[in-house]
């Protein structure tokens, strides 16, 4: 590109760098948005031995290993492009002009993408307003660069034992990068995967009960599941109302915090975003929380009866460094409250009440969802069109993957304004709230609570109330191998991470991030376990290109193993598609007569 500075020979590589390595590498102009978004259009025809640029090239090298992204946003380039001539005549947008991010695939946007769930039902339908939360993305400078793969319906289909985390019939099946055949938890699992391994810079996720938590602790990553109304959850395809939000997935805790502050505050379209208590004051920088000194004098309590319910001998290398954590946290300043357990703890009954809950508010939800659509090609209106659908069609492989919570749904004789339903509500609400959280940080006069993420995230999701998820550890060498209920994946094994939770009151993001940020820059732990599989295109490639070098195909091409060799490995060598395959599809592309698939 004509007037560019020669690219750094040393750039901090994709699945590590940070917001303000970026912006760093933007202003001193040693790289552009379109540099960091784009595949080089004609080399990439020409001659794949060519290197192509940065994140684009990285998702076409491994996504068909990973299968973490379901979409590329063919207007990405257009908007780097932008973006770059903004930036140029000095019109910056704030921290997250340029940045690509990934959005979950039940997050509507108003482009040429489809906005599925994961399901093949809503393929090709469109919408009549886009996400709240995409709207502000995109005011922020952030660039959509595409639609991550999921669990279709946000894992609301099916009974463990008859499907897995992450598939979906539009996205296949997204595998954790640590182990071969990796649970990579759910739903949010591509978000996560794609973000561990710098496929973006950052993502969002949703999560009713776990579902970014989660998918952050099995890939390395800090997810933040914010208060129940600090996000606006409008066009976002829906389990709750009640429980329902939207947050960011990074690598670090301080990139979280830029995004979070994008997206929060008040949405006329949801009207739960009104009770945010800072609502007439413009939005917290969540950024301004993240100081080393988040856990000096901080007061954090452990609540042992809600860990304990979980463990078995699968938990007990988490548990392990659980305890170090604490440890590590008492000699940097913070006061541990050891036994701040809930005043009550009972699992059976709120977990029988969340299912109420859901299954009614996902009837009406999903119903309303759709009454949104402009174009509807299957003539989806609500769960019983969606079930026919998803039973006639071969490629939702029903029944192997069977439709057991909807058929529960649409079983029960009530809606989501019956009493039934508001009294499981309020019951959950009162455990989740008196009986449990907050009644154990006023009893025990406590900032937060920490946990293991495995067990953290229940009774913050029937409250409401956020959660931040950041590495912790991986399990050692010598673990036995654990797979799903469905038999078909890895749940536990070696070098797979787990995490630890901070779970705050309604609101308390800021305190929340404050001692995250601490605990993960006195850690670093995220650095010590590396993906089995990872891209190889990095900045530096970049760099060659803009200076005309040519790369080899095995530079270009190989994936990075790293300690392993198992018999059964999926991850290897990418596989090129055939020249003629992918030169009429380039063609397409750069025309944008179809949007970029899966490979």
């Amino acid at each position: 590109m004509a007037g560019c500075k020669a690219l750094s020979s040393k750039f901090t590589p994709l699945d590590e760098v940070t917001i303000d390595e970026l912006n760093t590498y933007f202003k001193d102009g040693s790289l552009t948005s379109v540099e960091l978004v784009r595949v080089s259009w004609l080399f990439a025809i020409i001659d794949w031995s060519l290197t192509s640029q940065a994140y684009i090239e990285r998702i076409f090298e491994i996504n068909h290993v990973l299968h973490a992204v379901s979409e590329i946003n063919p207007d990405a380039l257009n908007i780097a492009r932008t973006l770059d001539v903004e930036r140029a005549e000095g019109r910056l947008r704030g921290p997250l002009h340029g940045i690509p991010i990934l959005i979950k695939d039940n997050i509507a946007t108003i482009d040429k993408m489809n906005n599925t769930a994961g399901s093949f039902a809503l393929v090709g339908a469109t919408i009549t307003q886009e996400a709240t939360v995409i709207t502000k993305l995109r005011s922020a400078g952030a660039i959509i660069l595409g639609k991550a793969a999921m669990g279709e319906w946000a894992q609301c289909r099916s009974r463990k034992a008859s499907s897995s985390h992450g598939w979906s019939a539009y996205g296949g099946q997204v595998y954790g990068p640590f182990y071969p055949d990796q649970d990579p938890s759910g739903s949010s699992s591509g978000s996560a995967v794609a973000v561990s391994v710098g496929l973006a810079l950052g993502s969002l996720g949703t999560e009713t009960s776990g579902s970014i938590v989660l998918p952050c602790e099995k890939s390395n990553c800090v997810g933040i599941k914010p208060t129940v109304g600090l996000t606006s959850r409008s066009m976002v395809i829906p389990i709750s109302a009640r429980m329902d939000t939207v947050g960011p997935m990074t690598r670090t805790v301080k990139d979280a915090a830029y995004i979070l502050s994008a997206i929060s505050g008040q949405d006329r379209l949801d009207n739960w975003t009104y009770a945010q208590p800072h609502a007439k004051q413009s939005n917290p920088d969540y950024v301004k929380a993240c100081t080393l000194r988040g856990l000096k004098n901080a007061r954090i309590g452990i609540p042992r009866n809600g860990i304990e319910y979980f463990l078995d001998k699968n938990t007990r290398p988490i548990m392990d460094e659980f305890e170090k954590a604490l440890q590590g946290m008492s000699e940097a300043g913070a006061t541990i409250v050891d036994g701040a357990n809930f005043p009550a703890f009972d699992f059976p009954a709120f977990s029988g009440n969340a299912s109420i809950v859901l299954d009614t508010d996902f009837v009406a939800g999903l119903a309303n969802y759709f009454s949104f659509l402009d174009r509807n090609p299957n003539s989806i209106h609500s769960l019983e069109d969606l079930a026919s659908y998803t039973k006639s069609d071969p490629r939702e492989q029903y029944p192997d993957r069977d439709t057991y919570v909807w058929d529960r749904e649409l079983s029960r004789n009530i809606t989501n304004e019956d009493s039934e339903s508001h009294q499981a509500y309020q019951a959950n609400l009162r455990m989740g709230l008196d009986e449990g959280v907050v009644g154990a940080l006023e009893r025990y006069s406590c900032d937060v609570l920490a946990m293991p993420t495995f067990a953290s995230f229940h009774l913050p999701a029937i409250a409401g109330l956020p959660v931040v998820t950041v590495p912790l550890g991986y399990y050692p060498a010598n673990t036995p191998l654990v797979m799903n209920s469905k038999g078909t994946m890895v749940t536990v094994a070696p070098t797979i991470p787990f995490g630890i939770s901070f779970v705050g009151r309604a609101w308390s993001e800021e305190k929340l991030i404050s001692i995250a940020y601490s605990f993960e820059q006195r850690t670093r732990v995220r650095r010590q376990v590396k993906p089995l599989v990872s891209p190889t295109i990095e900045l530096q490639d970049v760099a060659k290109e803009r200076s005309g070098e040519r790369l080899s195909k095995n530079e270009t091409s190989q994936l990075s193993l790293s300690n392993f060799s198992q018999p059964n490995l999926r991850l290897g060598v990418v596989e090129r598609p055939p020249f003629v395959w992918r030169y009429a599809l380039r063609v397409l592309q750069v025309f944008n007569v179809v949007s970029w698939p899966v490979l």
